[in-house]
């Protein structure tokens, strides 16, 4: 489960996979980076950005029920299930030439495609240790719908690759005591 900091806590475990995957690309290996694009992206070296470029709640995973406190924690508390979050990032090669960017993207499709589940000793922050899972899917956009993503950010268009990382479990604060049951009304009839 993951605190607030769980956004950028993915967004590292997703540079830092491609980094690695990228590592023996050349003797001047690219790197990634994280970047939202409002500057020039600084090359050398060949880069290859990681854009978060949308959040948005995983309708699939709505209507959890409630965590509780596992005993001996007294009093019993409620909280509402972990907020399940899809982030969409924008993978972009930079620097060098036409087919140096074109084996960063390969490496990258190559990366998530031989490991498109990140868990256990792959992940860091506040999701390292945790049962946690990212499952990481290449989004088929139209043309018409990643032009509208660079049109967005005002920077001509590139080729990209879009990505989706689903589950991304955001804790609830707020929690509630659950009192237990002391007595009880049957048929009118108070039991305790």
């Amino acid at each position: 489960m993951g605190d607030f900091g769980v956004i950028a806590d993915v967004s590292a475990v997703i540079v830092e996979t491609l980094t690695r995957a990228l590592g023996d690309l050349s003797q001047d290996p690219p790197i990634a980076e994280l970047h939202d694009l409002s500057e020039p992206v600084q090359t050398p070296p060949p880069k290859l950005t990681v854009f978060l470029y949308e959040i948005a709640e995983d309708p699939t995973s709505r209507n959890r029920p409630p965590v509780r406190s596992q005993p001996p924690v007294t009093p019993a508390t409620t909280r509402k299930p972990p907020m399940a979050l899809l982030l969409r990032y924008l993978v972009t090669p930079w620097g060098g030439d036409q087919p140096t960017q074109h084996r960063m993207l390969g490496r990258a499709l190559q990366a998530f495609y031989d490991d498109a589940i990140l868990d256990g000793a792959q992940l860091s922050g506040s999701l390292a240790g945790t049962t946690d899972s990212l499952h990481v899917t290449l989004t088929p956009l139209t043309l018409d719908q990643k032009s509208w993503v660079w049109y967005a950010i005002q920077k001509p268009y590139r080729l990209s690759l879009n990505y989706e990382v689903r589950v991304v479990n955001l804790d609830a604060l707020a929690e509630q005591v659950v009192r237990p049951v002391r007595h009880r009304i049957i048929d009118g009839v108070a039991t305790a």
